[in-house]
């Protein structure tokens, strides 16, 4: 019944690879109308035509988008969009998958998130739905952040997107090989030399 939006999605926010399991739910889940999933996690999944958030410049004047840095600066956004894959807007702005080649391809996507300054963050976990909960839980009227995440969980697990822990602590914080925020200054540096900011 969605496949034809599944593979559209996949096509505009990963390059048509496949959805991982949590992130089809979580989509179904939105197109259905229902709120539950999204409510707890904080999401809400870019529908189609919905510019990537590296690529947007419409809130940027004329003499912005003239400006040599900020050009230096678009440019270098416009190619760490190739790796970014955001899928849905939520914690600290967008989240969505690192897709860098220097990552290994034998482990599960890493995640990303970018915030509304265009700094990268690293959520824990091994999914969407793992990394939203973990970001989430800091948030809940629960001061201890392990408690918060243990009951998302077990909320999550209920409503049929069981995650792989309820333990905060357990979840997986592997360090990216390809450092998205040193990788955007490198890429920015470098937009720089090219347009004579050196």
């Amino acid at each position: 019944m969605y496949d034809e939006r599944l593979a559209a999605f996949s096509r505009d926010r990963l390059d048509g690879r496949p959805i991982p399991d949590d992130l089809r739910v979580l989509l179904i889940a939105q197109w259905e109308g229902r709120t539950d999933l999204a409510r707890l996690l904080g999401l809400e999944f870019f529908e189609p035509g919905e510019v990537h958030p590296l690529l947007d410049t419409s809130y940027l004047t004329p003499q912005e988008l003239a400006d040599p840095e900020l050009r230096a600066v678009n440019a270098a956004a416009a190619e760490m969009a190739g790796h970014v894959k955001l899928v849905a807007k939520g914690g600290k702005g967008w989240l969505g998958y690192w897709l860098h080649p220097g990552e290994p391809a034998d482990r599960p996507w890493r995640l990303v998130e970018l915030d509304t300054e265009f700094s990268f963050w690293r959520p824990a976990g091994r999914t969407l739905a793992e990394g939203a909960a973990a970001d989430r839980a800091a948030y809940q009227d629960e001061p201890d952040e392990r408690i918060a995440f243990a009951r998302l969980a077990a909320d999550l697990t209920a409503l049929g997107l069981p995650l792989s822990t309820r333990d905060y602590d357990a979840l997986d914080d592997t360090e990216y090989e390809v450092d998205p925020e040193r990788l955007m200054e490198e890429l920015t540096e470098a937009a720089r030399e090219k347009h004579g900011l050196g």
